[in-house]
């Protein structure tokens, strides 16, 4: 009984999605290899082709393409299942990783949207696009409002300079007509 967390990226967008599938869906993923078209239709997503980048085991490690095999501890130069960013040029690293082919083992396959379907992602997801639209919305009018009270404040603080100033000359005058 195989079963696999789908994480399925939209380029498009730069959205993520999550879906599980379990038994005869799964069961059409397993020998395919990284690289490889998968049409949506098996797992309710009619129309799309998506491409699979990677994955990982039940343990976390990552799916490399080239890798034979199940499980391999191989010296790499960076790519996946490197680890570290940004490290100098020409360290080298013994890391394990899992090999290029689906097997039961495997928890989590990434796919790659290909060729989108009749219907939307977002839709048949759930996920609608209107929601970050409105809460950049939101965010835009926080903006103004809190320019408008910037203003105000230095409105108000150049009416405050500018009355002392006519107070003193009063003062002053006053000051004189005594005298």
């Amino acid at each position: 009984m195989a079963s696999f967390k789908l994480t399925i990226a939209d380029p498009k967008t730069g959205n993520t999605y999550q879906k599980e599938v379990k038994e005869q869906a799964a069961q059409g993923f397993i020998g395919l290899n990284i690289g490889e078209n998968v049409k949506g239709d098996s797992f309710d997503m009619q129309g799309y082709e998506m491409q699979i980048t990677g994955g990982s085991d039940y343990c976390g490690f990552p799916m490399r393409k080239g890798i034979l095999g199940l499980r391999k501890k191989i010296t790499l130069l960076g790519g996946v299942g490197f680890g570290a960013r940004g490290t100098e040029k020409g360290i080298r690293r013994r890391k394990t990783v899992c090999g290029h082919k689906i097997h039961e083992k495997i928890v989590q396959i990434n796919l790659k949207i290909t060729k989108e379907g009749s219907k939307k992602i977002g839709d048949i997801f759930g996920k609608k696009e209107e929601k970050k639209e409105e809460a950049k919305e939101a965010k835009a009018e926080k903006k103004e409002e809190k320019k408008e009270a910037k203003e105000e404040k230095k409105a108000e603080a150049k009416k405050a300079e500018e009355k002392p100033e006519e107070g003193k000359e009063e003062k002053h005058k006053e000051a004189k007509q005594e005298k």
